[in-house]
């Protein structure tokens, strides 16, 4: 999730669990210690920027990190605040509950988190909501606001944390339910258009929960296609990527490719841009790509011009969004099928 929305879910808890203890500093302990995971932020100070990508939600994302900093924390905490009625095990409960609500909500973004760090470096990745959805951060952004407001000894403090966080526990649930819908669909369409596949996976589109980024592997490319949780019919039109692997030969030892590789779980695309070499990670779907189903892939990194990679995962994100843009967007999610030129598919089903 984006840092606000950490930040706002973690002061509701400070409130739940401390507020009647240690009165509103329990807010600003809360949404520091459901940002401490993100303290990984600073690695981008010496690393480079592909190495940066695999630093960030790594280590500080594991599970190893979440029971050592509550142990720090918590011990930190009695020591400075003694004088406030709160048992070590309350502390030591409230920072390692923090993080690890922080970082199961990151792994239902399609990132990638370690938690196995450093023991692995598999990524959990479970692709159910995006990154930053309103209607997931709505709910405790109003909390905090009037958390704020109102008075210590409110006694309606304890039911604006309810609808802060009740709301976005009830809108993540919907979110798991329209991810297993989609995946069902997306099955039935593989059946239906007889696609064979290596590997497939789904995503939600940006600030949204309804229509959803398709991303199919054979042996040479992808099929890539949306759909929406409105959709009527069976099918899915894709189109068709190619990996082009080739490109790479002749860099394939530098780390920086090395690493973005593993970053992207095998999820990519090579590109000649003019001069430039171009590596695509696929899994963050593509610049309005429920108008174009051939537009460029959001996040893309210069593999020759390494100066340029900066804000590299959504750089391309909404850099051509305009009011026609929201509104086709809009359309699609509805179900309606955004018309295009039949030359325009290029259908690979096997």
């Amino acid at each position: 999730m984006d840092s606000i929305t950490h930040i706002a879910i973690g002061a509701c808890i400070g409130e739940a669990v401390l507020g009647k203890k240690i009165g509103k500093k329990a807010m600003l302990i809360g949404a520091i210690a459901q940002s401490v995971p993100d303290i990984d932020f600073i690695s981008a100070l010496w690393m480079s920027p592909a190495g940066n990508l695999l630093a960030h939600r790594g280590i500080t994302h594991s599970f190893l990190f979440a029971i050592l900093c509550a142990l720090l924390l918590g011990f930190a905490c009695k020591k400075l605040y003694g004088s406030y009625p709160v048992s070590i095990k309350i502390w030591l409960l409230f920072f390692g509950g923090q993080i690890f609500i922080h970082i199961f909500l990151d792994a239902f973004n399609v990132y990638g988190i370690g938690w196995f760090e450093p023991f692995s470096h598999y990524r959990v990745s479970f692709n159910t909501i995006f990154v930053a959805d309103p209607f997931f951060s709505l709910w405790p952004g109003i909390a905090l606001i009037v958390l704020l407001a109102l008075k210590k000894n409110n006694n309606k403090r304890s039911w604006w944390v309810k609808f802060g966080i009740g709301l976005s526990s009830l809108y993540l649930f919907y979110c798991v339910i329209n991810k297993s819908k989609m995946d069902n669909q997306v099955k039935n369409a593989f059946t239906y258009q007889h696609i064979i596949y290596k590997r497939y996976f789904t995503t939600p589109t940006a600030m949204n929960n309804w229509l959803w980024y398709i991303v199919v592997e054979n042996d040479s490319g992808y099929l890539i296609g949306y759909r929406s949780l409105f959709d009527e019919r069976e099918q899915v039109d894709f189109s068709y990527f190619p990996r082009k692997d080739i490109l790479l030969d002749t860099i394939s030892d530098h780390i920086d490719l090395q690493q973005l590789i593993r970053f992207s779980n095998g999820y990519y695309t090579t590109e000649q841009w003019h001069d430039t070499l171009v590596f695509n990670d696929i899994r963050f779907g593509q610049m309005n790509g429920w108008m174009n189903p051939y537009a460029h892939f959001a996040f893309h990194y210069y593999l020759q011009h390494t100066g340029d990679n900066r804000l590299i995962v959504q750089r391309g994100r909404f850099g051509q969004w305009n009011l026609e843009t929201v509104k086709f967007l809009f359309q699609r999610i509805k179900g309606r099928k955004i018309p295009v030129k039949d030359d325009e598919f290029r259908l690979m089903l096997k």
